[in-house]
């Protein structure tokens, strides 16, 4: 591995060191995971709806302003890739383990169990919970990952910077980011991302596990995620083998496909009128309650508050976490656009996708359960389940969520490894194959560990922890971009 820089060392030594702790210490690493995220959670809360709604803020002004004008590139360079392609490669960065985990289990959960502020089961909590879903896998979640993208593609093609996040803090720092603190900024993305897609891998494993407890009554328990973390590691090593062009192009084809025969089963099968009115009221809801709802922490009253901690913090510190993997994957298919059409398409389309998921599985959900289902009781990785329980062909749509969740969780965990390796080498385009076979191992260790250490709580207290320090990165590279920006403007007097 004569490519691997410094990062690589320490960063997987810090893996390890923490994958050997949870599994000879179980108690201590989750209950020193939990103190940790508990104090990030309670005295930071407001810090991340405040970043997270600038970054918002910041995406709309460059939209609006003559910086709009700029090319991602030299500004000769046009887009390598068509609308229909690029919008079609956004939807699949949008779509994930995430939305299949969380489609029918999260809307439900907000009406009969977690109400933001209305009383469980009434029509208020009802509506709110469409609403709150959209405001979590909104403008503001894609605000996150257009920034990391915007940047490093803006200094990557336009300034022929190497793809690290340390390559974009050069306007604030110099040459400091070629030496150690450059290495300390990388080390804490890559560790950022190590622990956002094991959690979403953790995630996978839990919900995979889910569907075989509903249709074969197999035991919902550690050592059964663990087998199918090792047998789609195994996967997912062979797509990684194979390359880019070969492995991850072909099972991103049937994410697609499976996606969409899930999808338009479900608005079909489904309550369709009802779906397709709840997506339009609540679109409008959304758009009329972002100001508020963006900074809303409910000082006085603790049970709210603690609402937004366990929701809202968690949802930003899963994207912030998620950032470097998802914005370097955007940022490569967007050489060529305008920072307009490029923010414009990152923050919408994705969205609006997000949208009509959530709308179509989550009213699906709910009218199950008004009509008698106990889809709440269920747990939530079994939520999908239940759903499709109360539909024709109910058995072969429970299949092919199982296959969709597998081939998400084999696509993140085959791209991250490539991001991963990238970051690792110096930038390199091409990692070698060891690289990332190590980091495909690193990550289903963490993910494994922290099942093993406490189950579905311990992957939210990891993610909200490694977040942490990347988001003040993050806001580093917001004031860098913008100082590079000011230049670049008047050289090219837009």
């Amino acid at each position: 591995m004569k490519k691997v820089t410094s990062v690589f060392w320490i960063t997987l030594a810090i893996t390890l060191i923490l994958s050997f702790w949870g599994v000879l210490a179980p108690t201590m690493f989750e209950n020193i995971s939990s103190n940790i995220m508990g104090y990030i959670s309670v005295h930071f809360s407001w810090y991340y709806l405040l970043i997270v709604t600038l970054f918002v803020i910041f995406c709309l002004y460059l939209i609006i302003s003559p910086y709009g004008k700029i090319r991602l590139g030299k500004q000769e360079d046009r887009p390598e890739f068509s609308y229909s392609s690029w919008f079609a490669m956004l939807f699949s960065a949008g779509m994930g383990i995430g939305l299949v985990f969380y489609g029918v289990a999260s809307p439900v959960s907000h009406y009969i169990k977690t109400p933001p502020t209305a009383e469980p089961g009434t029509v208020e909590a009802l509506e709110d919970s469409l609403r709150i879903t959209f405001f979590h896998y909104g403008i503001h979640a894609w605000s996150i990952y257009a920034i990391i993208a915007l940047v490093l593609a803006y200094f990557t093609f336009r300034h022929g910077k190497p793809g690290l996040i340390s390559a974009t803090l050069e306007p604030l720092f110099g040459d400091k980011m070629k030496g150690p603190w450059g290495k300390t900024v990388d080390i804490i993305a890559v560790f950022a991302t190590i622990v956002g897609v094991a959690t979403t891998l953790g995630f996978g494993a839990t919900q995979i596990n889910g569907g075989f407890t509903y249709l074969l009554g197999i035991d919902n328990e550690f050592w059964v995620q663990l087998v199918i973390i090792l047998v789609v590691t195994v996967l997912f090593m062979f797509s990684a083998y194979s390359g880019l062009s070969k492995g991850i192009k072909y099972l991103s084809n049937a994410n697609m496909a499976l996606a969409g025969i899930l999808f338009f089963a479900t608005l079909i099968l489904g309550p369709t009128l009802y779906i397709l009115n709840s997506f339009v009221d609540t679109l409008g809801a959304y758009v009329q309650s972002l100001p508020t709802e963006s900074l809303r922490i409910s000082p006085n009253v603790e049970d709210e508050r603690q609402w937004v901690r366990d929701w809202t913090v968690f949802f930003w510190a899963w994207w912030i976490a998620w950032a470097p993997f998802v914005g370097i994957f955007i940022a490569r298919i967007s050489k060529g656009r305008t920072i307009r059409e490029f923010l414009s398409g990152v923050l919408i389309v994705p969205s609006v996708v997000s949208f009509l998921w959530f709308a179509t599985f989550g009213m699906s959900g709910i009218h199950a359960q008004n009509n008698g289902i106990d889809i709440a009781g269920l747990p939530a990785e079994q939520a999908l389940f239940g759903m499709f329980d109360q539909f024709p062909f109910s058995v072969i749509l429970a299949i092919l969520a199982i296959m969709l969740i597998g081939t998400f969780f084999i696509t993140s965990a085959d791209s991250a490894t490539f991001v991963l390796g990238m970051q690792t080498t110096n930038g390199s385009l091409s990692p070698p194959t060891s690289v990332k076979f190590v980091w495909g191992f690193a990550q289903s260790a963490i993910a494994a560990v922290l099942l093993y250490t406490g189950g579905l709580q311990a992957l939210q207290n990891a993610l909200i922890s490694a977040a942490f320090p990347f988001s003040f990165i993050m806001l580093l590279m917001v004031f860098s971009f913008y100082k590079a920006l000011r230049k670049d403007k008047a050289k090219t007097k837009l």
